[in-house]
This record gives structure tokens, sequence and C-alpha cells, in this order.
């Protein structure tokens, strides 16, 4: 990855890494909303290491943006495409793949929260590991249109974006390697997107 490998070489020059790096942090965060296995926070995380130990100014600044309209983008394009699925006889792979992440246990949730908090919940869903489609399908079962959609999703976003940057760069200060920062914001992101399974297994277990 761009980011790792900038990371772990001093040879490329920062401007080079940042021509590189930005356009490819925006492509996969927008692939990772559009297909949601691709781990988007340690990305930013990671991101977020890099600019913290680049001289250059508003680095961090860049990673914010880039990794908050990608994401932005991404889930209006998924979500358009699932209206389009929700109104075709056939459905769509999009929508299918949104229900397929969306057990029926969290879907209910997602379905009783939305209802009671409306657009606010969008922005915990984002917070939340493996919220986010789950309150997508709820809204898109509700027959929110995309403007509503889209009025809760960019606060969301922008939530999301500053989490995963503040982790990323808690990593990098903690380092002077910004290697060793990536490996550290990698390692939190994974640790804090299992520990809600985790803890469903052991309550289970109990």
């Amino acid at each position: 990855m761009t980011w790792l490998a900038a990371a772990s070489t001093g040879v490329t020059p920062e401007s080079t890494q940042q021509a590189i790096g930005y356009p490819t942090l925006f492509l996969l965060v927008f692939l990772g909303a559009l297909v949601p296995v691709v781990p988007t926070g340690a990305l930013v995380s990671s991101a977020a290491v890099v600019a913290f130990h680049q001289s250059l100014p508003f680095a961090l600044l860049f990673v914010f943006v880039t990794a908050s309209l990608a994401a932005f983008l991404g889930d209006i394009a998924l979500y358009w495409l699932g209206r389009r699925g929700m109104g075709s006889k056939n459905g769509s792979r999009w929508l299918e793949a949104i229900r397929s992440r969306a057990p029926e246990e969290r879907l209910a949730q997602a379905q009783g929260k939305l209802a009671e908090h409306g657009v606010s919940v969008l922005v915990l869903s984002r917070l939340v590991p493996a919220g986010r489609i789950p309150v997508m399908l709820a809204c898109l079962m509700a027959k929110w249109p995309l403007r509503r959609f889209v009025r809760g999703n960019a606060p969301a976003c922008l939530a999301w974006a500053v989490t995963y940057q503040v982790i990323g760069i808690l990593g990098g200060s903690l380092f002077e390697e910004p290697w060793e920062g990536v490996v550290a914001a990698v390692a939190l992101t994974v640790v804090i997107s299992a520990a809600p399974t985790v803890w469903k297994r052991v309550r289970s277990a109990g």
C-alpha cells in the first residue's frame, strides 16, 4: 500500500508521497464504502500517521478532507444503488450486498433507533463498528429520499474521519518512526472493530 510504503522508507520525497497518496487514499476509502470489506478506518489512521510525520503544511487537513469526502461520496453512491434496487423487481447485487451484511437482529435494532432518533442515528452508525450498513438498510426500508440521507450522512462522515485520524495522530505521536505509528494505529483500529463481536460472544458464553 502506498501509505505503508511511504511510512517505511524515506526515499520518496514528501511531495511525491502526497501526489500518489491522496488519490490512492480517496480511491480506497470510496471503494471501501461501496464494498464494505476494505478496512477504511485503518487506512485513514495510517494516512494520518504519515501526515503527522511530514513537514509539509496542511498534510493532516488534506487527509481529513480526502477521507471524509471519499466516504461521503461512497455512501451516497451505495445508497443510490440501494434505492434503485428497492425499486426494481429483480433487486440488485448492491442491495443484496447490503442485506447480506445486515443481520436481522442488527437491522431490527437499527430500525428502532432510526424511528426514535432519526437522522442523528447516521452519525453514530459511522462510528460504531459494523453499524453503518444496518442503518443504511433501515433508511432504505423506511424509504428515505436521497436528500434526507445526504443531510444525515455528511456530519457522519466528518465525525468518522476525525475519529480515525485522531487514532492515527495518537499512534504517530507515540513513536519516532512513522512505520511504528502505522502498525500501532492499524492494531488499534482492528481492536476497536473486533471489540463488539468479542463482547457479544463473551456475553453469549456467559
